[in-house]
């Protein structure tokens, strides 16, 4: 399949045939730094190619190193690639010691022969369970009652991720499904790290895996009360983002599925969920400025969805159902939202509306669990995270922490007798809780096993920054006690990422120590776009105010530093996504102040990105960054775009990582992005490129394989603060 940018046609002759020198001149490159005792970093061909714009045409010479093919690249491309990464490992040569030290650390704090704590849904007890040395768990159930699982039933093997990923290079599970009577799983699995699904089923009584397989799926999947009939989502082909809603029922041909819903604006996205009262197979239809809920009866698959909540511009939902009413999680009057129920007849009748939770000025209300016994709520104040219980018109305090994550666990069946929700901050472990609903007795379900570490030994604390503009940003903190203190000696990492309102909580990694323990302060700054302080620090973060995202990482790091947390010569920055944009700026137009960068799966080329609706999530995210076919947002966009900014000047370190595979930040974005860089920048600094051949965008998919990509970014970071020897 060939996907062409604007000003491309499709029959465009390749441009191996336009430069037929080009082959050539990358195996050159290979073979002299093979060669050379310094390594010689590759040194892309400009070949200029005009992007189409009605507010101005730009030059992209490195436009040619785009392949949209999802199965194979052109040769050209995939020997330039490998002459990349033939370079970063060649530069990082004196590492290797390092990096292996590293990864042997990390992998030291895994307890390998792990299990999650149990969950119940609907007579089961589900759980994850990895055996050591094992890169996947395996899916496992016992029979019990809503209070606890049956010890004399026996145990069963629901998925063998293990033994479907045996010889693949890349395999992720995106969503298992079981049938309401317990006996049919559904499943989607992706092996080529590019998020295209492949929809399978298994019958967990026989084991017998059935023929229906249906590929090109999202993951989102909901039973009908058949046990027969399955709703699924095929993926657009050019964007693979949401598609047509489609009904499958098993052990029929695939082409006799029936489609039950298409949304026609493509800027919206499609999901699929079971209602709390399993009465309802919900459809989401959902955009960052509206929302619709359609719901088809479980018990009548063959109906037509009707719509439950229609759409309204400017507001946003999430609804479910139980009990006979509908419970709506709205911004309509309340920009940090409020939860209302709804008659089951006439949830659009705002007249019925009934108020269970008030819109707050100070406290977001994030998601919601729909209970028997009541309704338990996620919240944000301050942006510090709570959970609290609304059970017999009284509120219960369930669980809140400063500067930590308190949030919503698996909740999936809402006859289970507890609550389950999960507490975490930059330096202590996962905690699994259960609210007993009936006593109100907390058991504490499970702690995140970390061999060898002492929580003990390290401290986190949420510090505020002061904004340009008189906000103020939180930052959240974290080091190790006998390392590191706030004296201005300490080599100082600053993460951030701040869009699409997802706020940047504090959890714990067992990878982060590895820095820590090496006397690194890591900080993670909440910056605008992102929601920890409520909807309007998302909204002075997006389309024509996001260039507060990149202030305040930069205000925020000045503040650190200011307060002593980092010594001015030992700074570092890392973001990925979203993340990895902001990094693109804050190099162009901060980078003096870092001694070195890391971007992960940077989104960098902006402006060509959002102009093109071939790319996957163009058209979804024009609410986040603009519309550049209206000249206020090209212009907007393109006075910040990484790439479009690029100049000659000096620029810290850097190492940028990319998968070729990405369905969400094409690889050709980070690709060109240093192959630019490296042709303009006046400095000497390192500028490496890795490019994951095998993977997308969430990297290698193993438990463990993940480690060696952690390592590269750390060995690199703990070398550039001169903490490399012996360490």
């Amino acid at each position: 399949m060939a996907r062409c940018s604007r000003g491309e046609s499709a029959a465009s002759p390749p441009i191996i045939a336009r430069v037929p020198h080009l082959l050539l001149l990358l195996m050159t490159l290979l073979a002299a730094a093979a060669t050379a005792q310094t390594p010689l970093p590759p040194v892309a061909p400009q070949v200029p190619h005009v992007v189409k714009s009605p507010h101005g045409d730009r030059v992209d010479e490195y436009h040619w190193l785009r392949d949209d093919d999802p199965q194979a690249k052109r040769p050209e491309i995939l020997h330039y690639l490998e002459a990349e990464n033939a370079y970063t490992a060649a530069m990082m040569a004196p590492l290797q010691p390092l990096q292996g030290r590293l990864v042997a650390e990390m992998r030291s704090r895994i307890q390998e022969d792990d299990s999650t704590p149990p969950v119940y849904d609907q007579g089961w007890w589900y759980w994850r369970e990895f055996k050591s040395g094992g890169e996947y768990p395996v899916l496992m159930r016992q029979r019990g009652s809503p209070e606890r699982p049956d010890a004399r039933s026996a145990r069963q093997v629901v998925l063998d991720q293990p033994a479907l990923a045996a010889g693949q290079a890349y395999y992720r599970v995106g969503s298992t499904a079981v049938s309401r009577d317990g006996q049919i799983l559904a499943w989607t699995e992706d092996t080529g790290g590019r998020r295209i699904h492949t929809l399978r089923f298994r019958n967990l009584r026989t084991g017998q895996t059935y023929a229906d397989a249906i590929p090109g799926v999202l993951e989102d999947l909901a039973w009908a009360n058949d046990n027969r009939t399955l709703f699924y989502v095929r993926q657009d082909p050019v964007t693979l983002q949401s598609g047509p809603v489609w009904r499958h029922v098993l052990g029929t041909d695939v082409g006799a599925d029936v489609k039950v819903f298409e949304e026609a604006d493509k800027t919206l996205f499609v999901s699929l969920h079971n209602s709390a009262s399993r009465k309802y197979v919900l459809i989401a239809v959902t955009g960052f400025d509206t929302a619709e809920t359609l719901a088809v009866p479980a018990g009548a698959p063959r109906s037509p969805p009707r719509v439950v909540l229609a759409r309204r511009e400017k507001v946003r939902h999430t609804a479910d159902h139980l009990k006979g009413r509908w419970v709506i999680r709205t911004n309509e009057g309340a920009p940090n939202f409020k939860l209302v129920g709804a008659p089951d007849r006439a949830p659009d009748d705002r007249k019925l509306w009934r108020t269970l939770v008030p819109g707050r000025e100070q406290a977001t209300l994030e998601a919601f669990v729909l209970l028997e016994r009541g309704i338990a709520v996620q919240e944000r104040v301050d942006a510090d995270s709570r959970v609290r219980l609304l059970a017999g018109g009284r509120w219960l305090e369930v669980a809140a922490a400063p500067a930590s994550t308190v949030a919503l666990d698996d909740n999936l069946d809402p006859r289970a007798a507890h609550l389950r929700y999960s507490v975490t901050s930059m330096v202590q472990p996962r905690a699994t809780w259960d609210l007993h609903l009936a006593s109100g007795r907390r058991v504490l379900r499970k702690v995140q096993p970390v061999p060898g570490y002492d929580a003990g030994l390290y401290a986190s604390a949420r510090l505020w920054a002061p904004a340009r503009d008189g906000k103020r940003i939180p930052v959240t903190v974290s080091w190790r006690r006998d390392r590191a203190r706030a004296d201005g000696s300490a080599p100082l990492l600053v993460i951030g990422y701040g869009a699409y309102g997802s706020s940047y909580d504090p959890e714990f990694s067992s990878n982060r120590p590895s820095l820590l323990d090496r006397g690194f302060v890591v900080a993670l700054a909440h910056v605008r776009g992102g929601a920890e302080l409520g909807q309007d620090w998302y909204e002075d973060g997006r389309l024509m105010n996001k260039k507060n995202t990149f202030n305040d990482f930069v205000d925020a790091t000045d503040a650190l530093l200011g307060a002593g947390w980092g010594a001015a010569d030992k700074v570092f920055a890392s973001g990925g996504s979203a993340g990895g944009l902001l990094m693109g700026v804050v190099a162009n137009e901060a980078g003096a102040r870092f001694r070195a960068i890391v971007l992960d799966v940077p989104f960098v080329d902006a402006v060509t990105t959002m102009l093109d609706e071939t790319i996957p999530l163009t058209a979804n995210e024009w609410t986040q960054w603009g519309d550049p076919r209206h000249k206020p947002a090209h212009d907007y966009m393109l006075s910040y775009s990484p790439y479009d900014n690029i100049r000659a000047q000096a620029y810290p370190a850097m190492l940028v990582m990319t998968g070729l595979w990405d369905a969400q930040v094409q690889y050709f974005e980070p690709v060109k992005y240093v192959a630019r860089l490296r042709a303009k920048k006046t400095d000497s600094h390192p500028l490496l490129l890795h490019v994951n051949l095998d993977a997308g965008h969430g990297g290698a998919s193993g438990r463990f394989e993940v480690l060696a990509e952690i390592a590269r970014e750390y060995a690199f970071l703990i070398d550039q603060a001169g903490l490399a020897e012996g360490r």
